[in-house]
């Protein structure tokens, strides 16, 4: 693999630019910094527990439906899983802290028959991220990526969530969009003791920090992850213009005024990247304080909690794109991304008694990447990309970007019991946002004859971007269980709820254009030079010879609307048969109105605005039968219908670029919804408190999947969605926590209260999809035309679905003091190679290989120590992240060739942090 000395060399050598450096649903105790008791709250034997001391709520929605107690046999199972007729993985607070992950994306991927990509989406038993559900506390999220209606799970920094609940089996509670899991996350709420704690961290990597890679300057206040109005208040009389839904042209404008709206472009600040040899190290900080107190027979609480974290990522990238085995172009990329992510959670809850509670929760992220990206590209007629290798680059791209996501989420939910009648409502407003004002996009065209880089402003103009997405989310439900008052311990429940999305997202490209008068002999300038001497020396050259030309002149190519209403009832009883047998059985209604608008945004359309919609009503049962055979045994068997529809990015033709795979993604607004049948049989066992051993087998056919699909435009590589005609998945998987005591081997009083942790678990999985040239699929070309080719001209009979690994593994072997907070924990994971993209279809009508993705074995040390200092409580944890090394690969496997569709080095993290609690 190219070293990034290497191509940050080569980049530094073609470059013309200055160099300048710069420099639950549940009442659960917060995170606290104490020793490992050897079994949490959720692995703790029911006979020990009463409901108020759980940890997680595995129930929610419809939390109360099991407030009165089923006893079944079993003195080790633990209580939620116990509790729940429900195939689950509990990630407690004991276990994320033992991983010692920054976000809950890093902590669930060390779930069985769980992965997680590079930009924190979950992929459950190897299907994609749309096929997860993500909750906070039993209520729906919305994102803040226009690529996805699902929230990417590293925006959640761990020390917000309590609790992580990963459901494999359906239930009729939980909404039909259900393929591969739900992911239930937990904030706290009231806490059981008063307390303060404030923490520090720094890290580094090896390819990022004190190394080479770029930046650029932006605003005085782009550190705390905000814009000081550079890029907003600043722009005021660009903004109105866009705003005027005019295409800002010679036509509409004249070009006086469109000189003076480029000249009001912080093109130096925002435009010009530079040079930094020593990147920053990475920082963070966070508080999270506790207090509850008693209003008469009233105990009140309020948990709240703030973080702040800047970090930096150099990636070295060789990037290559081919038709079949000949390669059209070859680009090698520096790319610095610095992230600064602010959050905030605040809670407040009630509980008038066991039975009653009322929490409000608040949540707020703040997520900015600053991204300067640098690209020296070959095109190529013909011939082996290594026949340009130390040649000069035809191009030379520039680039740079500042993205804020913003997430804003206040749920109030109320747990109530009236005798044998248990009834829960919730209701949530949540609100999402991403702007990116000023995306850059600085072609250079190499000059043979005066060997440099200058920008040709009539044959490749620079171009800036703006976007803007805007997302409401607004939910609810009401969930009733009652309790017969007769032998058979028969639990009714039933439910209805209600989720509305609005999402709005637009996208203007404006190029900066010659205006060839003054310079119609010299249309060929250095880019770099050329805005300091336009914006800081005015007097140099006549700024008539600049204008703003707009480029996205399609009317039905700027913005979308998405939207979805969803209304869901249910009902469902729950018996137990005989002693040790449980049976849950229900059924849900779910109707779906999903829209996609393509707006006439210049009104110049004779149609109108486009319209797609999806209106669909399912009835979706599901059923799971528990023995509890033995004590500590268990076995499981479950059956559903659930559906998956389609996401808004992947519906919406407007072209979008993915900074984190350099990819343009074009929706397909004829997609329709997925229907899956699941099963599922899992046999459990139990040995000890905290110990489990599971053996579980699962399959899945699901009918119109919806699949990537690679494309090649411009000697570019881009992606577009489309409905394979069918697929099944199937493989089982094999769980292992165990307990080792040293005390018993060694007779040191050093090894007294010291014990061996394992935890290893295995998924293995096989999966195909279903093509012939019975079934149709429809490619949508725009501006909405589409092309109907037979199945097996898309797809490849038998070829696994995107997003499936036949193999995934987790591996954790640690050393820790039951008594003292003393913890080593060597992380092992593992995942074989997965389809990222299938490939596109080549120039002669064949398809080419598909694009896979080799996540491979990767290897963390995380250790943790309390202390204490004059009785003040101090935690000190230690990170050593992929020790291994191992890199990114996305490639293309040809008959004797390989394509390196992205490849790039991750490097070794290290991390340090300190915390204290008062």
């Amino acid at each position: 693999m190219l070293k990034l000395r290497h191509i940050g060399g080569f980049l530094l050598a073609t470059s013309a630019l200055t160099a300048v450096p710069a420099a639950a649903q549940s009442t659960q105790s917060v995170p606290q910094t104490q020793p490992p008791s050897g079994e949490t709250a959720a692995d703790s034997p029911d006979q020990d527990q009463s409901d108020d001391q759980d940890n997680v709520d595995i129930s929610a929605p419809g939390a109360g439906e099991f407030s009165d107690e089923i006893v079944v046999r079993g003195r080790n199972i633990p209580q939620p899983v116990r509790d729940s007729t429900q195939v689950v993985n509990v990630l407690s607070t004991e276990e994320i802290a033992r991983a010692g992950d920054g976000d809950i994306a890093g902590a669930l991927g060390r779930v069985t028959g769980l992965s997680v990509t590079t930009n924190g989406f979950v992929f459950v038993r190897g299907l994609g991220d749309r096929y997860s559900l993500a909750l906070l506390n039993g209520l729906a999220l919305p994102s803040p990526e226009p690529l996805r209606r699902v929230v990417p799970l590293d925006l959640f920094p761990t020390s917000v969530i309590s609790s992580a609940v990963v459901q494999k089996s359906y239930s009729v509670n939980y909404p039909g969009e259900f393929g591969g899991g739900v992911i239930n996350l937990t904030t706290p709420a009231i806490p059981d003791e008063n307390f303060l704690t404030v923490g520090a961290g720094i890290s580094g990597d090896s390819q990022t920090t004190a190394q080479f890679g770029y930046t650029y300057y932006g605003s005085d206040t782009d550190i705390l992850g905000y814009d000081d109005g550079t890029r907003g208040s600043d722009l005021d009389g660009l903004r109105d213009a866009l705003d005027t839904r005019t295409p800002i042209n010679q036509g509409n404008y004249g070009q006086d005024n469109l000189t003076a709206l480029a000249k009001l472009v912080p093109v130096s600040a925002t435009g010009v990247l530079q040079r930094n040899y020593e990147i920053p190290a990475n920082a963070s900080f966070d508080a999270n304080a506790g207090y509850s107190f008693y209003a008469g027979d009233t105990r009140l609480g309020v948990i709240a909690n703030a973080g702040y974290s800047n970090g930096w990522r150099t990636r070295a990238e060789l990037q290559q794109v081919a038709d079949g085995p000949t390669f059209n172009r070859n680009s090698v990329v520096v790319r610095t991304e610095n992230r600064i992510v602010a959050n905030g959670l605040l809670g407040l809850g009630a509980e008038f008694d066991d039975d009653n509670k009322i929490r409000f929760t608040n949540l707020y992220i703040h997520d900015t990447s600053k991204l300067a990206r640098r690209a020296g590209i070959y095109t190529f007629n013909s011939g082996d990309v290594i026949d340009r290798v130390g040649n000069p680059f035809d191009r030379i791209e520039s680039a740079s970007s500042f993205v804020q996501r913003q997430l804003i989420n206040s749920q109030l939910v109320g747990e109530f019991k009236f005798g044998d009648l248990s009834v829960e409502a919730r209701g949530a407003y949540a609100n999402s946002k991403r702007k990116s004002p000023l995306e850059w996009t600085i072609p250079y065209l190499y000059n043979a004859g005066e060997n440099s880089y200058s920008n040709d402003l009539r044959a490749s103009p620079p171009s800036i971007t703006f976007s803007d997405l805007n997302e409401d989310v607004w939910n609810g439900g009401i969930d009733f269980a009652y309790a017969l008052p007769i032998d058979l311990n028969v639990v009714l429940s039933a439910g209805y709820s209600y989720t509305d999305v609005s999402r709005d997202f637009t996208s203007r490209t404006l190029e900066f254009r010659d205006g060839g008068r003054q310079l119609a002999n010299e249309t060929i300038l250095p880019f770099d030079i050329l805005p300091i001497q336009y914006l800081l020396s005015p007097g140099s050259i006549d700024f008539n010879e600049i204008y703003l030309n707009e480029t996205t002149i399609d009317t039905l190519n700027i913005q979308y609307r998405g939207d979805l209403t969803v209304h869901g009832a249910y009902a469902k009883a729950e018996v137990e048969l005989t002693g040790g047998v449980r049976l849950e059985a229900g059924v849900r209604y779910e109707s779906g109105d999903q829209s996609i608008t393509l707006v006439d945004y210049f009104g110049t359309n004779p149609s109108g605005d486009f319209v797609q919609t999806l209106n669909n009503d399912y009835f979706l049962p599901a059923a799971t039968l528990t023995w509890n055979f033995a004590d500590d045994f268990q076995f499981r068997v479950n059956g559903s219908k659930t559906v998956a529809r389609p996401q808004f990015r992947e519906l919406a033709p407007i072209p979008f670029q993915d900074v984190e795979s350099d990819r343009s993604f074009s929706g397909n607004p004829f997609l329709v919804d997925s229907e899956l049948i699941n099963a599922e049989a899992r046999v459990e066992y139990y040995p000890g408190r905290g110990e489990r051993i599971s053996i579980a087998g699962f399959y899945k056919n699901i009918d119109n999947p919806i699949e990537t699909i690679a494309d090649v435009n411009e000697n570019r590589l881009s992606a577009t969605f489309a409905n394979a005609p069918s697929a099944d998945l199937y493989g089982g998987e094999i769980e292992l926590v165990k307990f080792f005591p040293l005390d018993g081997l060694f007779s040191s009083d050093l090894f007294a209260t010291k014990r061996i942790v394992l935890s290893a678990n295995y998924t293995y999985s096989q999966s195909s999809i279903k093509a012939d040239t019975d079934n149709m699929v429809r490619i949508y070309r725009p501006p909405n035309n589409f092309l109907e080719l037979s199945s097996d001209q898309v797809f490849v009979d038998g070829r696994p679905i995107t997003g499936q690994s036949e193999h995934l593994a987790n591996l954790q072997f640690g050393i820790e003091d039951t008594e003292l907070l003393q913890q080593v924990t060597f992380l092992l994971s593992y995942a074989s190679d997965r389809v990222s993209n299938r490939g596109p279809r080549n120039t002669g009508g064949g398809i080419d290989p598909d694009i896979v993705e080799s996540p491979g074995l990767r290897l963390d040390i995380v250790a943790r120590e309390g202390f204490d200092i004059s009785g003040q409580e101090f935690e000190l944890k230690f990170e050593a992240r992929n020790i291994t090394g191992r890199d990114f690969y996305e490639r293309q496997f040809g008959d004797g060739y390989t394509v390196l569709n992205n490849v790039y080095e991750v490097g070794t993290t290290f991390a340090a942090s300190l915390s204290a609690r008062f």
